[in-house]
């Protein structure tokens, strides 16, 4: 371990105490359970797409929800959780966390979709003294989590899964500065009870969910909620989507590919931004990770273990401390401009899971799971916080195309960090 990982981290493996005791005598080799909570705000709330003053919304498509998925091996209890907004920082993620005393914190997991269509999580400093989210809505966001992890916990059953990583074919996703740099996989993860009804189907892919963007209005999950109806209406249960390392820029093919390009030389084209294309992409991707899943065998008594860290990222960026140090939701900090967030590396059945705390490029993806060791090797993007675009230090301000998404990283070292973090919950997981 070098020196300078050292510094920024400490090791957490909790979990063993905080089961409750009905857990402990239970029977069942694993156990399932799933449950989701409506959290479209009514009225509608002003949509954000990033940093900058969110646009007003006056009208929705769909409906903005948390979604869990509980699981239980042994002693081990673990919580994912999905929300359809562009990020959850880790101080609200912990408001939730307080709200279920049957897990642990450091087992419960909280990634978004990041739709550009949803309200502001942040409660960005608006530079007149005020912000710019409402604070009730972001309460009563960590109160619907917790809701719904509670009820995934009370609907715990003897339950088995399956497991596939495929490539997801068709018009689904590109990389809008290179369109060719982008991981095509698709991971899923499906849950049925011993009795052959369906629980769930988690699909873990990297993608902008931002066809309609901040600028139409429109309050929206975007293609994940096409997404989410195509897969409970084909395979049953609760369909629930984790974004994965989709930094810089791997977006929703909504590309008019019919009409001439808006700049032919860098193959830039204009979009169709409708909600019929969300319908399009959402189903495409629903019907491609049923495809992928579908010949997987079932494992019947799949383990569990589940590994958290707390790791420290300097905030080098100056907008980005002023939303650390400015914001009313008082992101905690330390003294020498940093911030601490949690990862965490699970073993489910055949699968191994690593969360990323904010929007991994692609490049980094690869090599993350390359590295890891499940058969099928998942990567959650922006959970557990959404700090910002992760580049490796030789991508930081390297090149023109690269300059927004290093405007809203964290620093150059983002990436070194959470690599050599990563690297060493895998080799701890062997041992």
């Amino acid at each position: 371990m070098s020196n300078l990982t050292r510094r920024r981290f400490h090791l957490s493996t909790l979990g063993l105490a905080v089961a409750a005791p009905s857990f402990a005598q239970s029977k069942a080799a694993f156990e399932a359970g799933a449950a989701k909570r409506n959290i479209t705000p009514d009225p509608l709330l002003p949509i954000s797409g990033g940093m900058g003053a969110p646009a007003p919304a006056t009208s929705k498509q769909g409906e903005l929800t948390a979604r869990a998925m509980v699981f239980r091996s042994g002693s081990e209890l673990l919580a994912v959780v999905g929300l359809d907004l562009i990020g959850f920082p880790s101080v609200l993620g912990d408001r939730a966390r307080k709200l279920i005393p049957r897990i642990a914190p450091g087992k419960i997991v909280i990634g978004v979709t990041h739709t550009h269509s949803a309200p502001e999580p942040y409660a960005l400093p608006d530079g007149k003294g005020g912000h710019t989210a409402s604070l009730e809505y972001l309460d009563s966001v960590a109160k619907q989590i917790a809701a719904a992890v509670n009820e995934a916990i009370d609907n715990l059953q003897p339950a088995e899964l399956r497991i596939a990583t495929g490539e997801a074919k068709g018009k689904i996703a590109y990389n809008y500065y290179a369109p060719d740099l982008y991981d095509r996989r698709a991971n899923v993860l499906q849950i049925r009870s011993l009795a052959g009804q369906p629980i769930g189907t988690l699909v873990n892919y990297a993608i902008h969910p931002e066809i309609l963007g901040s600028r139409r209005g429109i309050l929206s999950p975007d293609c994940i909620g096409p997404f989410y109806d195509r897969v409970e209406q084909s395979a049953g249960g609760m369909a629930l989507f984790m974004n994965s390392a989709q930094g810089g820029m791997v977006t929703a093919d909504a590309r008019n590919l019919d009409a001439p390009p808006r700049d032919a030389l860098r193959a830039y084209w204009n979009d169709n931004g409708s909600w019929a294309e969300c319908q399009r992409i959402g189903n495409l991707l629903a019907d491609e990770s049923l495809r992928i899943i579908e010949p997987a065998a079932w494992q019947r008594e799949p383990k569990l273990r589940s590994w958290s860290r707390q790791v420290t990222f300097p905030v080098n960026n100056d907008a980005l401390w002023q939303v650390v140090t400015l914001s009313p939701l008082k992101y905690p900090h330390g003294p020498g401009r940093n911030i601490t967030v949690q990862m965490n590396l699970i073993n489910l059945g055949t699968a191994q899971i690593l969360t990323i705390p904010g929007e991994a490029l692609p490049n980094i993806g690869f090599y993350l799971k390359r590295k890891m060791k499940g058969q099928q090797n998942f990567l959650f993007g922006l959970t557990n916080d959404a700090f910002g675009y992760i580049l490796t230090k030789v991508d930081f301000q390297s090149f023109p195309a690269y300059n927004y998404i290093c405007r809203t990283s964290l620093g150059e070292m983002t990436g070194e960090i959470l690599i050599e973090n990563a690297l060493e919950m895998i080799k701890g997981a062997q041992s």
